[in-house]
Formats: structure tokens, C-alpha cells, sequence
């Protein structure tokens, strides 16, 4: 396969994630360094090997100049030092970046680390006017709606177009925690069924409490390099295949259309760049902070057509023993959401997939991963590429 647009022979050589759920004994910037030494530590290198660094600030604990202060704390001083904020899909946008970085030749070896603490450092009532605030100031904002209200708006223009029914979303949820029930670290580990997610509590009509995402502590790191550099490297290297970005709007009082996202777009780029079709994906690893975010953004990447997500999830074919196995951590629903750092553990996740190392949930056959995120209320989007094959 022919290199092109920002594979530029990159590869994913060491991974880290810290304790999620509630850990209260480390602020955001503490879990961040941790997350950092032991991503570089997996790749069996030390700070002295690393060049570049990238975060993304922390709600529970913001800081200007995030990255610096990160790097302050350890004592480095990397020549490339980069703060970013591009909401939920910040993960995947910083890979991109860090690619283009090492292609320019601003630094060989970047670690990008992200933490947040919004269960222990912040109040419920905190959380949800942060996350509100991604509604227009003078059209949205003013008439109350909470972030579920938005993703309910959302389920309700599919339901009404195609539908979709309650029964579907839950099938997400379902889906998820089938797969956090085989991880010793996911938040939530308890079975649930179709049932139990239409009996828990109602949020945002027809969302309930297990549609939702959880709320939670936790960071996650990658070290990335460039291709020469992976020879006797420690661990498998993951290679970046294919990438692709869409953005839609800001504010969603201005989408076009409430059941189509730029996933198409961004999916559309990563696949092209790749060679691969939706049909080549061993491992999907998609945003799923709502369950009508997880069925929008299958059908928008291709698993399936347009209105017919719901039926995909409720045919079992995401879950263990399913041959599109989805989330296999467990995801937002089930294994963690600290913010803008929660795609870090479907990154992270496909990356223990593709070198063997899942435990009890380790797929067979795996040698190619799509991973997605995004960010504001569907608005940009990205969409992540990786395989355990040299492309080059």
C-alpha cells in the first residue's frame, strides 16, 4: 500500500492508562504525568528519548498552558510542547497532529496524554454547565437545554425518519457493558439488559440513565514515532493507516440534518487514505457518550445503511462473539468518560487488541482497528486508522 497524506510511517510504540472511575487521590495534571511516565516506560524508552509532548487541559483543573505545566512537573523540556482543546474528538485530532509534526521534522518520538477528573474535582452541577456550554450563547443556551437534551433531539429526529426505535438505542448500552462485564477496570461491570435500560431512570425523553455516558476520573497516554525509529522497539508497533476529519457546524441549531453527521466525511477520508473499506475493520472503537451517537455514527462510517443502526445493534453482531465486535472495553457507557480525554481508552484499547494483549476480551484475528470520536453536539469529527502491518 502507497503511503499518502499523513501515515508518513508513524507508528504507535507505547500506551498508558491510569485508574478510572473515582480516583480522588490525584488531581488532572498528577494522573496526566502518570499516564505520561508509563506510556513511555511501555515503550521502553525514557523522557531523554522523547522529543514532543501533547495534552489537552482539564476541566475540573483548566491551566493556560497546559503542556508546559505538565512538562514542568517532570522536569523535561521537550522541543515540542503543544496544548489542544477540540472537545471529544481532541484524541484522534492530536494523533493527526502529532503526525504532521513528525513529518515536518519538529520532533521523532511525541507523547500525547490527556486527564480530567469530573467525578472527584468537580460538582454534578459543575460538570453540566461545562458541558452545556457548547450551546449557542443567544439560540440555545437561553431555553435551558442540558447536553442530553441535545442528543435526545437527536434520537427523536431518528426515530421519527426511520423508525428507530427506544428498544435500539438500548441495544447500545447493552452492547457495551456486555463487553466492560470481561474488564477488571471498567466503572461499571454489572450485565444489564434490554430491560434494565428501559426501566432506569429517565433523563432527557427517550434517553434514560443507561443511555447516557458516565461520569468519571481517569487518563490515558500514546507515545508515537517515526517508522525508522520502531526496529527492537519493546512493543508491537501499531501503524497509523488512514485519517480523516469532518466538520459540520459549531452550534447544532444549524445542522442540515439531525441524523447525519461528518462522520461521513471524516470516514470517508480515513478509509481513502487507508485502502480499506468498512468491510477491512476487525475492531470498531466509536464515540459513544450517547446511544444515539453510537447508531449515527455506525451507519454514517458504513457498517450499515442509512435508518437500519438500530437493527445492526440488535442483531448481537457488536457483542462478544459478534463478528463487529464494538467498544470492547466497554466504552463511555461502561468503562469510563472523563470528557474530552474519554476516546484515549478506544484508542488505547484497540492498541492492547492489535498487539494481543486484551486479557479475557482479546479478539482473534485482528490486524486492523477504526477508531472515532467527536466533538461539540456531532460536530467535527475524526476518525483514526491503525493496523499492526507495516504499510510502508
Amino acid at each position: 500500500m502507497a503511503k499518502t497524506g499523513l501515515q508518513h510511517d508513524c507508528a504507535l510504540i507505547g500506551m498508558a492508562e491510569s485508574d478510572v472511575g473515582i480516583v480522588p487521590d490525584k488531581t488532572p495534571r498528577e494522573l496526566c504525568v502518570q499516564v505520561t511516565l508509563d506510556a513511555v516506560r511501555d515503550a521502553g524508552l525514557t523522557l531523554d528519548d522523547v522529543d514532543g509532548l501533547i495534552t489537552c487541559n482539564a476541566f475540573a483543573e483548566p491551566i493556560m498552558y497546559h503542556a508546559e505545566a505538565v512538562a514542568e512537573y517532570l522536569g523535561w523540556q521537550p522541543k515540542h510542547c503543544v496544548t489542544v482543546n477540540t472537545g471529544g474528538g481532541t484524541t484522534f485530532m492530536a494523533i493527526k497532529m502529532a503526525a504532521a509534526a513528525i513529518a515536518a521534522g519538529m520532533a521523532h518520538t511525541i507523547v500525547i496524554a490527556m486527564a480530567d477528573s469530573l467525578r472527584s474535582y468537580m460538582t454534578r452541577e459543575q460538570a453540566m454547565v461545562v458541558q452545556s456550554s457548547s450551546g449557542h450563547p443567544h439560540y440555545e443556551q437561553p431555553y435551558g437545554p442540558t447536553v442530553p437534551a441535545y442528543y435526545a433531539l437527536l434520537a427523536r429526529a431518528h426515530m421519527a425518519r426511520f423508525g428507530t426505535t427506544e428498544e435500539h438505542f438500548a441495544h447500545a448500552a447493552v452492547s457495551c457493558r456486555a463487553w466492560a462485564s470481561q474488564h477488571p477496570k471498567a466503572q461499571k461491570r454489572d450485565p444489564i439488559s434490554v430491560e434494565d435500560v428501559m426501566g432506569s431512570r429517565p433523563i432527557a425523553d427517550p434517553l434514560k440513565v443507561l443511555d447516557c455516558s458516565l461520569v468519571s476520573d481517569g487518563g490515558a497516554a500514546v507515545v508515537i514515532t517515526r517508522g525508522d525509529r520502531v526496529s527492537g522497539s519493546k512493543q508491537k508497533p501499531i501503524y497509523l493507516l488512514g485519517y480523516g476529519e469532518g466538520h459540520a457546524y459549531e452550534h447544532i441549531s444549524q445542522a442540515n440534518d439531525l441524523t447525519t453527521s461528518a462522520a461521513v466525511m471524516s470516514g470517508q477520508a480515513a478509509y481513502a487514505e487507508s485502502g480499506l473499506t468498512p468491510d477491512d475493520m476487525d475492531l470498531l472503537q466509536l464515540y459513544d457518550c450517547f446511544t444515539p451517537a453510537l447508531l449515527i455514527q455506525i451507519e454514517d462510517l458504513g457498517f450499515c445503511e442509512k435508518g437500519e443502526g438500530g437493527d445492526w445493534l440488535a442483531s448481537g453482531i457488536s457483542q462478544p462473539g459478534g463478528h463487529k465486535p464494538l467498544n470492547t472495553h466497554g466504552g463511555m457507557l461502561s468503562y469510563c468518560h472523563p470528557g474530552n480525554p474519554g476516546a484515549m481508552f478506544g484508542l488505547t484499547e484497540a492498541m492492547l487488541q492489535l498487539r494481543g494483549q486484551a486479557g479475557a476480551r482479546q479478539l482473534s484475528g485482528i490486524n486492523t482497528a477504526l477508531c472515532h470520536a467527536q466533538g461539540g453536539i456531532m460536530s467535527s469529527h475524526a476518525t483514526l486508522i491503525l493496523g499492526n502491518e507495516d504499510p510502508s
